[in-house]
């Protein structure tokens, strides 16, 4: 038993993501004893408080926060890792904040490995993203983050293969957001007013609160970034175009609700994109990086019905990825590109792979 590992995770964002993982942690405890892991989680915090026990969460973990969380800073949480002298240290970024991955570079100078679903570390200007970098380098420390793009689909793991291997890739295109996949699937069927399929979706919670933020081309925008830099191209976020499909008229000065009154005023132009298509036609909202010219772009398009994208169905994400080797014929990723459950899943799933790295 003398190479079984423990690893002490600190779960920053208690959210679905967050609390799903933990639920899935404890769930999987079994399993993970087989291949000699044994995952400890002594800190959960939430944007303001945090809970500590230095023999990590129990299933009670949610009253014990309640009852028992204190409001902290990071440095506090560092100084109490380092007093309890935990090894194999994980952060996990289950937040959304903007604010939290300035956190990244003194969570590495004191210890942690980082794993991610938070985007912003890898979409910020590339300044941070190199001087991160730098830092994880000098203190041998990983930073995983394949839930950034697809959620628990393996499209940065696949890119980083392929990437180092030396295969060139040429194109990556594809619908990278699980709540414009099921929009522009089901608006595509022909049947229904777009504004109705819009508020289906957000009854079905796949889009923000705010389906503003959706369908602003936003986050499609970020995935196509750091896809791009992933591929070592030194692109920043102003450099994506997006056409973005929220109307000029519901843009910065309405506010939510007035945008929700007014969600009608969608239906026309969509409708007219929908009657210039052919009958094998369905319109999709696409994430395109073009290697070779070097471009960014996030765009309504029409595909063929038969195409890999036409056959979408539900909110399937989908990425395909054109190298050299693969031709006409690219490599095609699809799956659940979204949920509380796979992108969590997506996280254990790095957790894993990092712990089988630790020594």
């Amino acid at each position: 038993m003398s190479n079984h590992k423990t690893i002490n995770l600190v779960v920053f964002g208690i959210g679905n993501v967050g609390s799903t993982l933990i639920q899935q942690i404890h769930t999987a405890k079994k399993q993970l004893q087989q291949q000699n892991i044994t995952i400890k989680i002594p800190v959960v915090t939430n944007s303001k408080l945090a809970f500590y026990n230095e023999d990590g969460l129990t299933h009670t973990w949610d009253c014990d926060f309640q009852k028992f969380s204190v409001p902290y800073k990071v440095n506090e949480i560092i100084s109490f890792v380092k007093a309890q002298q935990f090894q194999n240290l994980i952060a996990i970024d289950a937040t959304a904040s903007t604010d939290f991955v300035k956190n990244y570079v003194s969570l590495v100078e004191n210890g942690f490995h980082i794993v991610s679903a938070n985007k912003v570390a890898n979409t910020l200007h590339y300044d941070f993203y190199n001087t991160l970098r730098n830092t994880l380098k000098k203190h041998n420390k990983s930073f995983l983050y394949e839930t950034n793009v697809g959620a628990g689909l393996p499209i940065i793991e696949t890119i980083k293969n392929l990437y180092g291997s030396g295969e060139q890739i040429t194109k990556i295109k594809g619908v990278f957001s699980g709540s414009l996949s099921y929009i522009f699937n089901v608006f595509s069927e022909r049947n229904k007013s777009f504004s109705k399929v819009l508020q289906e979706a957000s009854k079905l919670g796949l889009t923000e609160p705010d389906a503003r933020q959706d369908l602003s081309g936003n986050d499609v925008a970020r995935k196509v970034l750091i896809l791009a830099r992933e591929l070592n191209l030194k692109a920043e976020f102003q450099q994506v175009s997006i056409e973005s499909l929220v109307p000029k008229q519901l843009n910065g000065k309405t506010t939510l609700h007035q945008f929700k009154t007014r969600i009608k005023e969608l239906d026309v132009p969509f409708q007219n994109r929908l009657a210039s298509l052919s009958n094998d036609a369905v319109l999709r909202y696409v994430g395109e990086l073009d290697v070779v010219n070097q471009t960014l772009e996030v765009k309504l398009v029409s595909e063929k019905k038969q195409s890999a994208i036409g056959q979408l169905r539900g909110a399937d994400s989908i990425f395909e990825i054109f190298t050299e080797s693969y031709g006409e014929n690219p490599l095609v990723i699809q799956g659940a590109g979204a949920g509380k459950a796979v992108t969590a899943r997506g996280l254990l799933s790095d957790v894993i792979k990092l712990s089988n790295q630790l020594n």
